[in-house]
C-alpha cells in the first residue's frame, strides 16, 4: 500500500502537482513512518510549493532515519537555502559531500549556497542607493493621486500611460526611460506636487515675445489664457463616467447572477439571454462569455461554444485577463473539440488546445483532460488501422521470410500484423520463433507469454515459451511451461519432446555433470532468480540444507514432505544443490 501510494506521488511530482504529490506522500508516511525515501520526496514537494518550513522538517526527519544517505542533506541544504539560511544550506551540503564526494547535485547544491551567502553578505555591507523622489511612486496613494487630479486622470484610461507608470513604481529608475513623456513629467508634477510647464506651449511662447507687435497682440494671449483656466468643470463628467461605469458593472453582475441561477435549473435558454446582456452591458469582463460558452456545451452547440471560447481569448489578450479565466476558456474549446472528434485526426486540434491552456495555467482537471484526449486519439488509431485481412496478408508474408531464414524481415512483418490485428496469437507465436532464432530470448518469451494468454488452448505457444526458456537454461520453468501445454493437447510430439529434454538436463543436474564453468555460470544465473533467493533465504530450508549434510535421519525426514523436496529439486535443478 505505501509504495502504491508512493508511486502515485512521484506521477503528480513528476506531472507539476505538488500538492497532490504531498497528499500522496503523506498517504505513504502513515503506512510506513520509518521510510526515509518518502520523507525526503515529500521535502522535495514541499519545496517546489515554497513551503521550506515543511521541508525542512521533512529533511531533517530524512537525516534521522538514514544519517548515512548523502541525499537526505540534499533535500536539507535545500531546505535551508530556501529559508535564506544560507550558512546552514553550506553545512548540510558539505556534510553530503563528506558521505558521497562526487555527487553532482550536492557539488551544485554547495555552489549556489556559497554564492547566494557571499551575495547576502555584499548586501548587508552595501550602503542603501539614494531615492531622488522618496515614496512618490509607492504603494497604492500613487493611483490616489493620480485619480484625484482632473488632467492625469484622463491619462489613467490609456494602456500605455498606466504600463510606464507601473514600471516606474516597480523600479524608480526607470523614470529616465520616460521623462520625454510629457504625460509622466505632468503626473510627477501631481505626484510632488511641483507645477511643470508643458514643453509644447514653452515653444510656442519664444517666437510670440520675440516678434514687434504692439502690446495689443499680447493683451490678447492673455485674455486666451483664463479660457483653459476652468479645468475643475469636468471633474464632475468624470466623476459621472466613474458612477456610470460602476452602475454598468454591478448591472451587468446581476445579470451574470441570474444567468447562473438559470444554468443551474437546466434552463439554457435564458441563461443565454442574460450572459449575452451582461456581456453587451461590460464588454471588460471575460467570464460573461466563458459562462455563454459553458451554456452552448452543455447544450451540444459545440461550434458556438468554440467561437465564444475563442473570443473570450482574444478579448483576454486584449484586457490582460487572469491567466487562470484564459485556460479556462481554453480548457471549454478544448472540450468542445473533443465531443466533436469523430476520428483520431480530429482530436489533434483538442490536444493542442489543452496543452495551449496548461501553459496559461497547469490545472489538474485540464491535465486530465489532455491525458484522455491522447488515450482516445491512440485507440482509434488502433481502430482505424485494424484490418484482419492486411494482417493475415503481413503474417504469411512473415512466414515466407522466416522459411527463407531471413528473420529480421519476417519480424517486420509480423510487427504490421499485430498492428494491423493485436489479438491474433498466431502472429506472436511466429514472431517469438523470430526472436528466439535472433537470440533475443526475452522478446521471445514475453510474445510466448502473449499469445498463451489470448489462446491458452494454442499449443505453440507452449512450445515457444519452453524453448525460449530451454534456452536460457531454466529447464525447470520450461518443463512446466511444456506439462502445462500438454494438458490441452497430450499428444503434441514436440511437448513430449521438451519434457524429455528438460528431464535429461535435470537429471544431468541432479549428477553434478557439469564442467566447473558451467556450474559456475549455472550458479550465477540461478542466483539471480528471485525464487532461489527466497528458498536460500529461508530459515527452515537454510536448516534442511544442514541437516543433509550432517544430520542423515533427519535429512530422511525432511524427504517424506513434498514442499521441501519441491524446493531442494529447484536447488539441484539450479546447480546450487548436488545430490550424492
Amino acid at each position: 500500500m505505501a509504495d502504491e501510494a508512493k508511486a502515485k506521488g512521484n506521477a503528480a511530482f513528476s506531472s507539476g502537482d505538488f500538492n497532490t504529490a504531498v497528499k500522496h506522500f503523506t498517504e505513504a508516511i502513515n503506512l510506513s513512518p520509518t521510510n526515509h525515501v518518502l520523507y525526503s520526496n515529500r521535502s522535495a514537494a514541499y519545496a517546489s510549493l515554497h513551503q521550506y518550513d515543511a521541508a525542512l522538517s521533512d529533511a531533517k526527519k530524512t537525516v534521522d532515519l538514514k544519517p548515512d544517505w548523502s541525499k537526505g542533506y540534499s533535500r536539507l541544504g535545500a531546505a535551508h537555502l530556501g529559508l535564506h539560511q544560507y550558512e546552514d544550506a553550506v553545512s548540510a551540503y558539505k556534510k553530503g559531500l563528506e558521505i558521497d564526494p562526487n555527487n553532482e547535485a550536492l557539488k551544485s547544491g554547495l555552489a549556489d549556497a556559497q554564492s547566494a551567502a557571499t551575495a547576502s553578505a555584499s548586501r548587508a555591507r552595501a550602503a542603501p542607493p539614494p531615492n531622488l523622489f522618496g515614496d512618490a511612486f509607492q504603494g497604492p496613494e500613487m493611483w490616489a493621486k493620480l485619480t484625484a487630479d482632473p488632467t492625469t486622470r484622463v491619462f489613467l484610461q490609456q494602456p500605455d500611460f498606466v504600463k510606464a507608470m507601473q514600471e516606474i513604481q516597480r523600479n524608480p529608475s526607470k523614470l529616465n526611460e520616460h521623462l520625454q513623456d510629457q504625460r509622466v513629467m505632468q503626473a510627477l508634477g501631481v505626484l510632488l506636487n511641483v507645477k511643470f510647464k508643458a514643453g509644447g506651449g514653452d515653444d510656442m511662447e519664444v517666437p510670440e515675445a520675440d516678434s514687434p507687435p504692439a502690446p495689443s497682440q499680447p493683451a490678447k494671449q492673455e485674455s486666451k489664457k483664463p479660457d483653459p483656466v476652468p479645468e475643475p468643470e469636468p471633474e464632475p463628467m468624470e466623476i459621472t463616467e466613474e458612477k456610470e461605469k460602476k452602475e454598468k458593472k454591478e448591472k451587468a453582475l446581476k445579470e451574470k447572477e441570474t444567468g447562473n441561477a438559470a444554468y443551474k435549473k437546466k434552463d439554457f435558454e435564458t441563461a443565454i439571454q442574460h450572459y449575452t446582456k451582461a456581456m453587451e452591458i461590460d464588454d471588460e469582463d471575460i467570464s460573461y462569455i466563458t459562462n455563454r460558452a459553458a451554456v452552448y456545451l452543455e447544450m451540444g452547440k459545440y461550434e458556438d461554444c468554440i467561437k465564444d471560447c475563442e473570443k473570450a481569448v482574444e478579448r483576454g489578450r486584449e484586457l490582460r485577463a487572469d491567466y487562470k479565466m484564459m485556460a479556462k476558456a481554453l480548457t471549454r474549446k478544448g472540450t468542445a473539440l473533443v465531443k466533436m472528434a469523430k476520428c483520431s485526426k480530429d482530436y489533434e486540434a483538442a490536444i493542442e488546445t489543452f496543452q495551449k491552456a496548461l501553459t496559461e495555467h497547469r490545472n489538474p482537471d485540464t491535465l486530465k483532460k489532455l491525458n484522455d484526449a491522447e488515450k482516445a486519439k491512440k485507440e482509434l488509431e488502433q481502430q482505424e488501422y485494424f484490418d484482419p485481412k492486411i494482417a493475415d496478408e503481413e503474417r504469411e508474408k512473415g512466414n515466407e521470410c522466416f522459411k527463407q531464414q531471413k528473420y529480421p524481415e519476417a519480424v517486420k512483418h509480423y510487427t504490421e500484423s499485430l498492428r494491423r490485428n493485436p489479438k491474433d496469437p498466431k502472429a506472436y507465436s511466429n514472431r517469438a520463433a523470430c526472436y528466439t532464432k535472433l537470440g533475443a530470448l526475452p522478446e521471445g518469451l514475453k510474445d510466448a507469454e502473449k499469445c498463451i494468454e489470448l489462446d491458452p488452448t494454442f499449443s505453440k505457444g507452449y512450445t515457444r515459451k519452453g524453448a525460449v526458456q530451454f534456452f536460457m537454461k531454466e529447464y525447470d520453468k520450461a518443463l512446466e511451461t511444456y506439462q502445462e501445454g500438454l494438458k490441452h493437447d497430450p499428444n503434441n510430439q514436440e511437448l513430449l519432446d521438451g519434457v524429455r529434454r528438460c528431464v535429461e538436463q535435470i537429471n544431468r543436474a541432479s549428477r553434478g555433470d557439469f564442467s566447473p564453468e558451467e556450474l559456475k555460470e549455472r550458479q550465477a544465473k540461478a542466483m539471480q532468480d528471485p525464487e532461489i533467493q527466497n528458498i536460500l533465504s529461508d530459515p527452515v530450508m537454510r536448516q534442511v540444507l544442514v541437516d543433509f549434510q550432517e544430520n542423515p535421519k533427519a535429512a530422511q525426514e525432511h524427504t517424506k514432505n513434498p514442499m521441501v523436496m519441491n524446493k531442494i529439486q529447484k536447488l539441484v535443478t539450479a546447480g546450487i544443490v548436488q545430490l550424492r
